[in-house]
């Protein structure tokens, strides 16, 4: 009796078929929440056909204007950041209005970090990101697309 195989296989796309684009995005008066989810999203390339859970497919994304971020409420007060060094009685602790005085890209950062996967996968994924505080950036040379979160 012989066995039929399924026509149907599962699409698997090479580390050199990959085609990683460069999109900048704006977040001047974008809330912070809404815009790491859509930077998550687009960093882990499932906006494409060809995502894959176990690979890299994501584009690279670049963010101008993180110190004009917004975020709705109170959170500038009431949110905090937790930060220990290792050391007994090391933990520091900061509200948010605080951290973006010191480093404005830091709660972006974190944000979308987070929403990443956990692993050196996560870890290389996050490595696509480029967050800069002002209007200007230094990958002019890789010609980005802009791109307005809300649009695929």
């Amino acid at each position: 009796m012989a066995v039929t195989l399924s026509s149907q296989r599962t699409k698997y796309t090479r580390n050199e078929d990959i085609k990683k684009d460069w999109v900048l995005v704006d977040a001047q008066d974008l809330i912070l929440g809404r815009l790491a989810t859509k930077i998550a999203y687009r960093l882990l390339g499932k906006h494409k056909a060809t995502f894959s859970p176990h690979q890299d497919t994501g584009d690279n994304v670049i963010v101008v204007n993180a110190d004009k971020i917004r975020v709705t409420g109170r959170k500038l007060e009431q949110k905090e950041y937790h930060e220990h060094t290792g050391f007994p009685g090391g933990l520091n602790t900061y509200t948010l209005k605080k951290k973006m005085e010191t480093d404005p890209t830091h709660a972006l950062k974190i944000a979308v970090k987070r929403m990443l996967p956990k692993g050196p996968l996560g870890r290389q994924i996050f490595g696509n990101l480029r967050v800069y505080a002002g209007a200007e950036h230094n990958h002019k040379g890789q010609q980005p697309t802009v791109w307005v979160p809300g649009n695929k």
